[in-house]
């Protein structure tokens, strides 16, 4: 990949006739006792630490057969500090109007509630299809506000193809029907990977710490080891909800450990 360009809110990068772009939505404070470890206890780095700092990051897409593309929107007004992605697509260039799909990882608050502003305008008004995990489905209809998407929901499935060379990945442990979204340009590999990780910092160095919210903690344990593993094997790019910014990077394995890195540019 090719960073075209790169702000603290904007990374945009070329790969193989693709443009991909990491934007931020913001961020979200989180109690730091929700990192855990294999034995369900708060981790105690995190707990010193205090507060945790989330990113809430989303990603657009544009390529061969996948104009429009979107892989989360955000958090809308579920949090005073989320919910700048309609900024944040304004300094990358991006009309909203132009999107048409969106690819949702799953459908906690702060992946499906900017499909709304905070002041409850329709965001993307071209929006055609809701591409949504079938597990998934039902946590999205209960967003009774967002009641007016419902007929754009496509239900998935591990290994369809959704747009262009943009796949559906089962990640299994987060939430129900968790999934991620790989993508093969012939010059790189991505895997756009949702909530496999809540808090970089520490969860390259030790993959076994999970996240309070997890649905199912030893998958997403498991989910986490496996993704770290291949990504570093393959040179993947990934790209995460809640990645420090940029938002994307690249797995390294540093002898039994990992590290994150982000692109130069």
């Amino acid at each position: 990949m090719i960073v075209t360009s790169h702000s603290d809110n904007v990374l945009c990068g070329t790969s193989g006739g693709w443009r991909i772009w990491s934007l931020s939505d913001g961020y979200v404070e989180m109690p730091a006792d929700l990192l855990r470890d294999p034995q369900n206890s708060p981790v105690l780095q995190a707990v010193r630490a205090g507060a945790l700092r989330l990113s809430v990051n989303c990603f657009a897409l544009a390529g061969p057969g996948a104009e429009g593309v979107l892989i989360d929107s955000g958090g809308g007004g579920w949090a005073p500090t989320v919910g700048r992605l309609e900024q944040t697509m304004a300094e990358a260039g991006i009309d909203p109007a132009s999107i048409t799909l969106l690819a949702l990882t799953h459908a906690h608050q702060d992946h499906v509630h900017g499909l709304l502003t905070s002041d409850g305008r329709v965001l993307f008004p071209n929006l055609k299809a809701i591409i949504n995990a079938e597990r998934a489905v039902e946590s999205f209809l209960a967003e009774m506000h967002l009641a007016r998407f419902r007929p754009l929901l496509k239900p998935v499935r591990n290994g369809d193809q959704v747009a262009g060379r943009l796949r559906v990945i089962d990640l299994p442990g987060h939430a129900p029907g968790h999934i991620g979204y790989a993508l093969d340009t012939n010059e790189d590999r991505f895997l756009f990977f949702g909530d496999v990780v809540h808090v970089p910092a520490l969860q390259f160095d030790n993959p076994t710490f999970s996240w309070g919210y997890d649905d199912d903690q030893p998958t997403a344990r498991a989910t986490r080891l496996k993704v770290f593993h291949d990504a570093a094997a393959t040179g993947t790019w990934i790209a995460g909800a809640h990645l420090g910014r940029p938002g994307i990077g690249r797995v390294v394995r540093r002898g039994e450990v990992y590290g994150y890195e982000p692109p130069r540019g």
